[in-house]
């Protein structure tokens, strides 16, 4: 048979590519790690370091120069012959280059301008062309800030160079960057078969702004009116909304035993990934929760869910507006007042270290529900209105357990975050590190990423040889963190999940994070049942005791009953002496068995008041004293009198 062949001018084929393709092509993914380091080549480099393969958008250096992960591509020579040059793998249509400088805090390195050359082989290549002329893209005037070329004509080929023409005058050829391009259907492509990452989940996989947010919120309320709930905790600096939803199966209203548990994201606006993976959760839980799904309904009923997407509304608009790869790796970060919310609560870990320093027992040191300095209440005290909206939340409602949403890295951090002594990295454990260090372990052992023993490290720190999870003090300090405070200050144990490499991923990754995240998300969420539970009643009353002590034996870190006397103790599976006492009443103590399944132990204490209280409270009404009460007053009296 004879083959029929058509000749297509250029631009009709580009025409047809444009039909067929996505109208704005993602990127490679150089700053996701999609793009591996064996696709990454350089005409030189100084030394290992600022090799090829530290050439990615937003990479970040160590601490030191010279160290093997430095912040970018440098090359060995300053002329106008050297390049970077990517693999895309397959036939790509280019459309564009984004730029970036060296990341250090000892010297400075960008390029200014620079050309684009394309290349099927890797061999022959041809210059981007802007009509008759070379192309000149405009690159870098600092290290940090992202720019965007856009191709003149958008043009397939397999690999691209990035050719630097001019640079800073006081530095040298060094660059980050992220290639933009869609891949083109080719039959000859054996590999083109191969079925696309994603996800079965049919949700709304994209970046929803402070508008489309909201929107999506009231759809999964409408959609699952009897499980569901929005409510407000406040308000950001400029008056956007802190929206909150609700899932449980009593909507609006704490039930006696039943814990609460909280997801909250987006604290450092432009980290945008949590923001979406939370509003995935709420919509994935409705929809599993309507077909039957034995796992959510058993969730939903037995656990009150709340999930805020955006702590950080402000910072997320500023970071949403520049878009996911053009926000580099600060725009958004803060709130507006430039505040960073994550070092914002009070400092409650040196007060409790100091009062234990100079207490003649450090044992009689409350090592729970730490009050609030009274600097920090002041009107005129650098605290966000953010991070007030959250405190005031967290005192409303008995959390148990939560975790803090955050981008950048992939790793699992737990208290405590601050170190003592002001020591820059310091493992500081708290009183409970074993079962920290087994919540870090569940949500980071059930990531799909995390896992991957062949994963490449995110910047320069390889957290594998932790198993993903590192106590935050042996990370770095984190004075005024939300996860100290809450175990401080509450009930509630926190940890840090640091989600992806790229803080703001493109929203083709979106679909592959939720799938990487979702069974974590869940998992975790199931640990608010470990341990053991239960209510601390009045024995003539009946009625449930607030603010009553739990102490753990050999567990220095005391929680609090709620206000209708339920209490609940995450505790991993052992044998566990449990004392509790309320202001009033004599203590009781009980010894608690804790297994192995993920329910929890039912532990219920009824506690009797003293006579004294009994008397004071009869007085206060101006009641009549029984004589049995008569009686044991007496007693404790002649006990006094024995003594002396």
């Amino acid at each position: 048979s004879e083959t029929l062949r058509i000749s297509i001018k250029p631009t009709d084929f580009i025409s047809w590519l444009f039909s067929v393709l996505p109208p704005d092509c993602p990127p490679l993914g150089l700053e996701s790690l999609n793009v591996d380091d064996s696709q990454i080549q350089a005409s030189s480099y100084q030394r290992s370091g600022l090799g090829p393969h530290r050439g990615r958008l937003n990479i970040q250096s160590g601490i030191e120069d010279g160290d093997l992960y430095d912040g970018a591509w440098c090359a060995e020579f300053k002329d106008k012959h050297q390049w970077l040059e990517v693999d895309a793998i397959h036939l790509t249509l280019f459309t564009g280059v984004i730029l970036q400088g060296r990341n250090s805090i000892w010297s400075w390195d960008w390029v200014e301008t620079y050309k684009v050359q394309l290349s099927n082989d890797s061999v022959s290549w041809k210059t981007c062309m802007n009509g008759t002329q070379e192309a000149i893209f405009e690159g870098n005037q600092n290290p940090e800030t992202p720019v965007l070329g856009l191709l003149p004509v958008p043009t397939v080929a397999r690999f691209i160079r990035i050719n630097p023409q001019t640079w800073y005058f006081n530095g040298t050829v060094c660059l980050r960057a992220e290639i933009l391009g869609c891949r083109v259907p080719d039959p000859d492509d054996i590999y083109s078969s191969a079925p696309e990452p994603g996800s079965k989940d049919a949700l709304d996989f994209r970046h929803h702004n402070y508008k489309e947010m909201r929107k999506l919120m009231k759809s999964v309320t409408e959609e699952c009116p009897d499980i569901t709930r929005v409510y407000t905790i406040g308000k950001s600096y400029t008056g956007l909304k802190l929206y909150v939803m609700e899932i449980s199966d009593n909507p609006g209203k704490h039930e006696l035993g039943e814990p609460e548990f909280r997801y909250v994201a987006g604290m450092h606006g432009n980290e945008a990934l949590g923001r979406e993976l939370v509003l995935n959760l709420m919509q994935y839980m409705c929809k599993e929760y309507k077909k039957g799904n034995q796992r959510i309904v058993r969730l939903v009923t037995e656990t009150r869910i709340h999930l805020l997407p955006s702590m950080n509304p402000d910072g997320y608009e500023v970071a949403y507006e520049k878009g996911s790869e053009l926000a580099g790796w600060a725009e958004g970060r803060y709130s507006f007042e430039g505040i960073d919310l994550n070092h914002n609560f009070p400092d409650l870990n040196n007060i409790m270290w100091d009062a234990q320093e100079t207490a003649a027992d450090p044992s009689k040191v409350s090592n729970h529900y730490i009050p609030i300095p009274e600097y920090y209440t002041k009107e005129d005290a650098m605290v966000a209105p953010e991070t007030r909206a959250v405190i005031s939340w967290m005192q409303d409602i008995p959390f148990v357990l939560s975790a803090n949403l955050h981008g950048g890295e992939l790793v699992v951090t737990y208290p405590f975050d601050c170190t003592r002594d002001w020591a820059p990295q310091e493992n500081t454990p708290t009183a409970d590190d074993a079962f920290f260090r087994w919540l870090a372990t569940v949500y980071a052992s059930t990531n799909l990423v995390m896992v991957d023993p062949d994963r490449r490290i995110c910047h320069y720190e390889d957290f594998q040889g932790h198993n993903n999870i590192i106590n935050g003090g042996a990370w770095h300090t984190v004075p005024g963190s939300m996860n100290d405070f809450s175990y401080l200050h509450t009930n509630c144990f926190e940890v840090t999940v640091e989600l992806s490499c790229d803080k703001f991923p493109h929203v083709s990754e979106l679909p592959i994070e939720w799938e990487n995240n979702k069974e974590s998300l869940l998992v975790y969420m199931e640990q608010v049942h470990r341990g053991i539970k239960g209510v601390v009643k009045d024995k003539i009353t009946k009625q449930g005791i607030a603010d009553a002590v739990i102490k753990v034996e050999d567990h220095d870190h005391d929680i609090r009953s709620a206000a209708d006397g339920d209490y609940w103790r995450l505790l991993n599976p052992g044998e566990y002496k449990v004392v509790v006492w309320a202001e009033g009443y004599f203590p009781s103590m009980r010894r608690c068995h804790v297994g192995m399944e993920p329910n929890p132990t039912i532990c219920d204490f009824t506690l009797t008041k003293t006579p004294i209280q009994r008397l004071k409270e009869i007085r206060a009404k101006g009641g009549k004293v029984p004589q049995d009460l008569q009686l044991r007053l007496r007693a404790l009296r002649l006990r006094k009198l024995r003594t002396f």
